[in-house]
Formats: C-alpha cells, structure tokens, sequence
C-alpha cells in the first residue's frame, strides 16, 4: 500500500483547481459572450425588451441597449482570455447581482413580461420566478471563479 506523498497531493489539488478554473472562464465567458452576441443580433428586439421594463425614458433605450450588449461582450472575452482574471470575476458578480436585482424588482412590481431579455433571440422566455435564481447561480459560480483566480 502506497501512501501519497504531500507534494503529490498539493500538485494534484492544483491541477484540478486549475481544471475548474478553466471550466469555469469557458461556461461564465462563453455564456456572457453569447448572450451579448444573441442581443446584438436584433439590436431593436432587446430595444423592445429593455421597453418593457418601464424603467427608463424611451431616449435611453438604444443607448442602454448597446451598453449592456457591449459590455457583455467586452466581459466575456475578458473572462474567457484568462487575463487579470480575479478582476473580470468581480466585474460578473457585480453584473449578475445587478441583473439580479433588476429581475426581482421587476417581478415584486407585478409586471408580466414575455421576453425577459435575458438571452437575446437565442433564448426568448417570459420572466418568471426563478429567474432571478439564475443570475444568484451565475453570481455563485463567478465567486469561485473569482476564490481561484487570486493569486496565492
């Protein structure tokens, strides 16, 4: 019977945190990169969207559009280029918490939307209940993301 040795262990926990990390910059930065791809590609369909929300005067709209399409794009690719990457998990679980807050005020209002938005044309669903949820999950797995981007 072979007992591992603690360097053994220690490089075998580090790989598999390496692992996750790097599971975790491709699911977290590729699903912002698609959602900001799929709301670029009806641009006025999220213009729409964002209506819907009754949050914000009309003159808004396409610039808020374009910024949140922008900014989640720029986001993903920062996630999935493994660069200062600490940083970029902060920035999702900020933007997460945010969408989060936005969907749950949103449904506290009463308000009854077919298309919440979240995905663009990709993935067009009403706003429901668990929604929000979604957002927590992706704030939960960005701030293990985060835990194993700093540096030691």
């Amino acid at each position: 019977m072979s007992l591992a040795t603690p360097s053994a262990v220690a490089r075998r926990s580090a790989a598999a945190a390496l692992w996750v990390r790097i599971l975790l910059q491709v699911l977290i930065g590729g699903v912002t990169v698609a959602t900001a791809i799929g709301k670029a590609f009806d641009v006025p369909g999220f213009v729409r969207v964002i209506d819907t929300y009754q949050l914000l005067p009309p003159v808004l709209f396409e610039p808020v559009a374009v910024a949140v399409i922008v900014g989640e794009l720029v986001l993903g690719a920062w996630i999935l280029s493994g660069w200062r990457l600490a940083p970029a998990a902060l920035l999702a679980i900020a933007m997460y918490a945010a969408w989060a807050v936005l969907l749950t005020v949103t449904l506290l209002r009463g308000l009854d939307l077919q298309n919440c938005g979240c995905f663009g044309i990709f993935l067009a669903r009403p706003l429901r209940w668990y929604s929000p949820l979604e957002d927590v999950v992706a704030m939960g797995l960005s701030w293990l993301l985060y835990r194993l981007a700093r540096p030691a």
